[in-house]
């Protein structure tokens, strides 16, 4: 009893209330974000792309473009992979971009990429959905904590087979796409943004929990493009996701794509960011 007593005495100093923010915010500066304003204040639609529910299909946005992921027809949520257009290896890095700006994402945020890359791929630059912030539940919507519904989960879950995932939706659309073997396919396949998912953790055992999407029918996610992007999104089988998910109970709407040109000179002013000048040592 006193051994154990004495433990807890020098244990004690180990334990802190301190919290120290692991990564500081990689903010755009206020001169720099007044360009991206002016640039997306003149926009030129220039292509519209449907994706039926439950399916996947992809988009081609090149750098300096603007996108936008737009509920078209009903609350719906989507799972979206980006991609390097002219190196596929260079992809979305969500569990970074969650460690830089939290778990949820909105305007002036930025999708990095994976090492040794490591450079943002687009930023959020309109967000219809902002005003949503944190719930009393801790819940908001464009999550990175979430990786993507898969069917070997649901499998292991659920005993059955499904294969309208979002993963199975994206490994579908990215095949077709790239040409790539499907078995090697797999690898490209990564953690998403989960674009208007309403999610968070719960309060007691911190599980990750999803509710209805604030989503409707003219709310849109906004980018930019700060690289030549293959985007993938599917339209999730859990429709807004207030129930259930990798399943066919829910009802789900199609989602659209929207591709903008920026007519507006500043546009061509904003910086270009290269990857990472970091040189591994390896013989160290």
């Amino acid at each position: 009893m006193k051994l154990k007593q004495s433990l807890n005495k020098k244990n004690k100093p180990l334990v802190s209330s301190k919290k120290v923010i692991v990564y500081k915010k990689t903010e755009i500066g206020t001169s720099e974000w007044k360009k991206f304003v002016k640039a997306r204040g003149k926009l030129h639609l220039q292509k519209k792309i449907l994706i039926n529910p439950k399916t996947a299909n992809h988009f081609i946005v090149k750098a300096g473009q603007f996108f936008r992921i737009c509920v078209s027809h009903g609350s719906q949520v989507g799972d979206l992979n980006l991609f390097n257009l002219n190196n596929l290896n260079e992809r979305f890095f969500s569990g970074k971009t969650r460690a830089l700006y939290g778990t949820h994402l909105s305007t002036k945020d930025r999708l990095w990429s994976s090492l040794p890359y490591f450079r943002p791929m687009a930023t959020i630059t309109y967000d219809t959905l902002d005003w949503y912030g944190y719930d009393k539940e801790g819940a908001s919507v464009h999550d990175v904590i979430g990786t993507r519904c898969d069917p070997y989960t649901n499998k292991l879950l659920n005993k059955k087979d499904y294969h309208y995932c979002c993963h199975s939706n994206l490994l579908r659309s990215f095949v077709k796409f790239s040409g790539i073997d499907k078995k090697k396919a797999h690898n490209y396949i990564h953690d998403v943004l989960n674009v208007f998912m309403c999610t968070g953790f719960t309060n007691d055992t911190k599980q990750y929990f999803m509710k209805a999407s604030p989503a409707r029918k003219g709310d849109y996610l906004e980018f930019r493009a700060d690289i030549d992007l293959l985007g993938i999104l599917s339209v999730c089988p859990g429709g807004n996701c207030a129930n259930t998910h990798s399943s066919d109970k829910a009802q789900c709407y199609p989602l659209t794509v929207e591709i903008y040109k920026s007519l507006d000179l500043n546009n061509s002013k904003i910086k270009k960011i290269n990857i990472s000048n970091f040189k591994e040592k390896m013989n160290y």
